[in-house]
């Protein structure tokens, strides 16, 4: 029996392209948690996935395109478990809720340390990687200063609120980026649990915890 147009090894054409999409990205994360994101090249990638460089330009425009499609990936998949965990109870203390988002990051790392390498390595040299690490701090700020609303003090300063949150998530970062690169000795427990105290402290001068109840 003849294959059925636009079949070919039982998979259409848009199932290849999306395989070999597929293929390139696993390839550039291996590369780049082996070797840092600046071994990431268009011949190493191609090399590692028996593809040529028309495949690798079907997909993406250049490296920083490829660059970004990994990490926006593994951010995004990041910040949908966070949000899920710092709405999914809008009655919980803030401060448990923190907790939570924390645990969230740090038991990820310790899971699995290649992922931390891309998300919290060193990405200087790379105006695009630079510029992602840059925004999502942003939005992790954003998410931060939403939940904490509901809790705030009548007098709270708001933009106060907002930059102590975004000193406390860089903070969070920079400790990350230690931590998985064997700077600090360390347990995850531990991180969690110094990191929801210094979360903590710094939360108290704009909620009001009585009304988590």
């Amino acid at each position: 029996m003849p294959a059925k147009a636009g079949v070919w090894g039982g998979r259409t054409a848009a199932e290849r392209h999306a395989e070999r999409r597929q293929r390139l990205i696993d390839a550039a994360t291996e590369i780049w948690v082996d070797s840092g994101w600046a071994a990431v090249t268009m011949r190493g990638v191609c090399a590692r996935t028996s593809l040529n460089d028309r495949y690798f330009y079907d997909h993406f425009a250049d490296r920083d395109e490829l660059l970004a499609t990994v990490w926006d990936g593994m951010k995004d998949d990041l910040m949908a478990k966070l949000v899920t965990v710092l709405t999914e109870d809008s009655g919980r203390p803030p401060i448990e809720t923190l907790s939570k988002g924390i645990a969230v990051v740090v038991e990820r790392i310790a899971a699995d340390p290649g992922w931390a390498q891309i998300m919290f390595g060193h990405h200087v040299g790379s105006a695009v990687l630079e510029q992602r690490r840059t925004a999502v701090l942003h939005q992790a700020t954003d998410i931060m200063v939403g939940v904490a609303k509901p809790f705030l003090k009548p007098d709270a300063d708001v933009l106060g609120l907002r930059m102590d949150a975004l000193v406390g998530i860089g903070g969070f970062v920079e400790l990350m980026t230690a931590w998985q690169s064997g700077l600090l000795d360390v347990d995850a427990p531990d991180v969690i649990d110094h990191c929801s105290r210094l979360g903590a402290t710094l939360a108290a001068a704009y909620l009001d915890t009585s009304r988590a109840d």
